[in-house]
C-alpha cells in the first residue's frame, strides 16, 4: 500500500470530497484524523471508513483558534508528527454580485475558507516538519484561478488560498515539504448542488472518482513536486 506508516489530517472530511479522500488514504494504509463541525456527520464517516483501517475523528471548527490548538495538541500527543495535511474545509457563501453581497457573509466565507486554512496549517506545521517528505494539499477551485461573476467571497478566498500555496511551497521547499493546490472541478457534492440547484448531479463525477490526484500528491511518487496547480479531472485515469 502506498501510504503505509503515514499520518494524515483531512479537514472538512465528514462528507463529500474530504470524506472520499480520507477513505482513499485509509485504504492505502495511512492513519487518518478527520475533523469537521458536525458530530453526527463525523460519526457517520468514521463508521463507514473504519472498516478499511485506522481513522479517528475530532469535532473542531478550524476557524476557532482554540479548537485548532486543541486539534494540533491531540495529533502531537498521538503521533508526534504529521505527514499529510489536506485543507479541504470550506463554505460557499452566496452567489451574488459584489454590489449586493452581504458583508457578514463575506467575512464568514473569508474566515472559514482562508483565515482558517492559515490557522490550521501554521498550527500543525511543526509536526509536518518532523516528518519526512511531508505534503500539504490545498483544495482550490476553478474560480480561484480565474474570477467569475457572482462567485464573490468564495472566489476571492480561493485566490487567497492559491497565494498561500505558493508562499508555503517556496518557504518549505528547503525542508522537503511539498505544497500544492487541487481544483476538484464539478463534483457531486452538497456544495455543488447549492451552487447549481438546477443541475443534474448524476452528470457529475463522484468525490471518489477524483481521489487519484490526492493520492499521488501524498505518495512518494510526487516527492519534489511543489508549488503546482493540479486539476483532479486530469488524473482520473492515471492511477
Amino acid at each position: 500500500m502506498k501510504l503505509n506508516g503515514k499520518t494524515a489530517l483531512v479537514t472538512g472530511a465528514s462528507r463529500g470530497i474530504g470524506r472520499a479522500v480520507a477513505k482513499a488514504y485509509v485504504s492505502e494504509g495511512a492513519s487518518v484524523m478527520i475533523c469537521g463541525r458536525s458530530e453526527l456527520a463525523l460519526r457517520s464517516a468514521y463508521h463507514e471508513i473504519s472498516q478499511y483501517g485506522e481513522i479517528e475523528y475530532i469535532r473542531a471548527d478550524i476557524s476557532d483558534r482554540c479548537d485548532v490548538k486543541r486539534l494540533a495538541d491531540i495529533i502531537d500527543g498521538k503521533w508526534k508528527r504529521l505527514n499529510i495535511l489536506v485543507n479541504n474545509a470550506s463554505i460557499l457563501g452566496v452567489r451574488a454580485p459584489i454590489l449586493d453581497y452581504p458583508e457578514d457573509v463575506w467575512e464568514e466565507v473569508i474566515r472559514i475558507n482562508l483565515n482558517a486554512q492559515f490557522f490550521i496549517t501554521k498550527s500543525v506545521l511543526p509536526l509536518i516538519l518532523k516528518s519526512q517528505n511531508g505534503s500539504i494539499i490545498n483544495v482550490s477551485s476553478s474560480v480561484g484561478r480565474r474570477g467569475v461573476a457572482k462567485w464573490g467571497a468564495y472566489s476571492v478566498s480561493k485566490f487567497g488560498l492559491e497565494g498561500l500555496t505558493q508562499v508555503l511551497a517556496d518557504e518549505l521547499r528547503p525542508f522537503g515539504v511539498r505544497v500544492n493546490s487541487v481544483n476538484p472541478g464539478g463534483t457531486r457534492t452538497e456544495m455543488r448542488a447549492e451552487a447549481y440547484p438546477g443541475e443534474d448531479p448524476m452528470t457529475l463525477l463522484s468525490p471518489e472518482d477524483i481521489t487519484p490526484v490526492f493520492l499521488y500528491l501524498v505518495s512518494d511518487e510526487s516527492i519534489g513536486v511543489t508549488g503546482m496547480e493540479f486539476n483532479a479531472r486530469d488524473w482520473i485515469t492515471k492511477i
